[in-house]
């Protein structure tokens, strides 16, 4: 298709649906329409010469009877509105131009016998006209101007038509906006499918295809829904059952106190202990949040933030500001902030807080001045244990499950977590929140 054509095809299928039935609806009445025209001009010229050549051969007959002195006293007498009569004048040399006017030439000619046609030609500039020499039974000759005039097809049929094309497209519209809204129910409630993926059931109503597309859309729902219901378990389970042991051991370690292994065996366990209370904390993240909205003050919740961490010597600084209330969850969003401030401690020496309002969306900034993250692996770190370097040990790389966690209450916000390398150094970790009230399921 040429990009022109792509640009003016509409982009939905109840657009484009509509397009065509009415496009072919209309070609179909266009059609119609000729053919009565056609068929209408076909009777009406059939009917109209079958009685104008009677009226010429009879006026004709009327004047060769008369005395050639009263013939031109009677010419007026005889004319009618589509023919005319003079006893002087020439024919022109152009035949008939159109198929109707050569047949409308010939019916008069035949109806005109005993006389003969001894010329025809067409009048320039006057379509549908010819004039005709016929020898009268003195040997003079009689000029006749006949007009074929065509019958219109009357107003009421094109309005009848348009009415019909205006009624068939309403009832088109309406029985594709019938078929397109359970898509667009389907579609909605795609989107509105939460971090969580709480089942957002969709009627099982509308066509039998439409109907049985709901249903699979919900068994779908419902299987992923218990496929992250369990894996939420089975981590959760194993996060909590590891704490019981874990104990043990480090009450057993603090028996060997002054062996040379004790502080090492402490610190593998202190390691352990961190992974698992993050793991639980990961999958209560997948269980959604029940924490109600609130209108807050958010350039007060993030010069809160800063200055509790400047209040402990850590570097962590705020620029920008935003006017306006929010609506969010303030527990979700705090600890989504102090999660990339933690991170851009830990790798990147200090923070940098920048907030700011465009448009629809808020953005809160939380910058470093460490070394980034290679462009390819940028995504990646969102996921829960994953790690820049595989090498890593607990004190360099983390558990893994910090920028994943704030990934996951971003979501459960319905915002957007996303990182950027800044071209001066160091790695950008960006919010993208609603300035309106969030639709994600709580």
């Amino acid at each position: 298709m040429p990009s022109f054509l792509r640009r003016l095809w509409p982009s939905t299928l109840l657009a484009r649906t509509t397009l065509l039935v009415v496009l072919g609806m209309a070609l179909a009445q266009l059609l119609t329409y000729v053919a009565i025209r056609y068929e209408r001009g076909q009777t009406l010229m059939n009917l109209m010469v079958s009685g104008v050549e009677r009226d010429i051969a009879s006026s004709v007959a009327i004047l060769d009877r008369l005395p050639a002195s009263e013939r031109e006293d009677w010419l007026q007498r005889l004319e009618r509105p589509n023919y005319t009569f003079s006893l002087q004048g020439a024919v022109d040399t152009a035949p008939p131009a159109s198929p109707a006017l050569s047949r409308f030439v010939e019916v008069v000619a035949t109806a005109l016998r005993p006389f003969p046609v001894l010329a025809v030609g067409q009048i320039e500039n006057m379509p549908e006209t010819v004039r005709m020499q016929v020898r009268l039974g003195d040997g003079s000759s009689l000029y006749v101007l006949a007009r074929r005039v065509p019958m219109p097809v009357s107003d009421w049929v094109t309005w009848l038509l348009l009415a019909q094309l205006v009624v068939l497209a309403a009832c088109a519209w309406v029985g594709m906006r019938l078929v397109t809204r359970p898509l667009k129910r389907l579609a909605a409630a795609a989107d509105q499918l939460g971090p969580d993926l709480q089942p957002s059931l969709v009627a099982e109503s509308g066509p039998a295809e439409v109907a049985q597309a709901a249903r699979a859309f919900n068994a779908m729902q419902r299987r992923i829904a218990g496929y992250l219901n369990e894996r939420m378990q089975i981590l959760a389970a194993i996060s909590h059952d590891l704490q019981t042991p874990i104990t043990r051991m480090r009450l057993r370690v603090d028996l060997l106190e002054g062996m040379p292994e004790a502080d090492k065996f402490r610190h593998d366990l202190d390691a352990m202990r961190t992974l698992v209370q993050e793991g639980v904390g990961y999958a209560k993240t997948l269980q959604g949040s029940q924490e109600q909205l609130r209108r807050l003050d958010l350039d007060a919740l993030v010069r809160s933030i800063a200055n509790d961490y400047a209040d402990t010597g850590s570097p962590v600084t705020m620029a920008g500001e935003v006017t306006v209330p929010v609506t969010t969850r303030p527990h979700a969003l705090r600890r989504i902030l102090t999660n990339l401030v933690d991170n851009a401690l830990k790798y990147g020496e200090r923070a940098e807080m920048r907030v700011r309002l465009e448009q629809d969306h808020l953005y809160i900034d939380v910058c470093d001045a460490g070394p980034g993250i290679p462009e390819a692996q940028l995504l990646a770190v969102l996921q829960p244990f994953y790690r820049v370097e595989g090498s890593r040990n607990r004190e360099t790389g983390g558990s893994g499950l910090g920028l994943a966690i704030a990934h996951q209450l971003a979501l459960s916000l319905a915002g957007e977590l996303s990182l950027h390398n800044r071209p001066e150094g160091g790695l950008c970790a960006r919010l993208k929140l609603p300035a309106h009230t969030p639709t994600a399921s709580p």
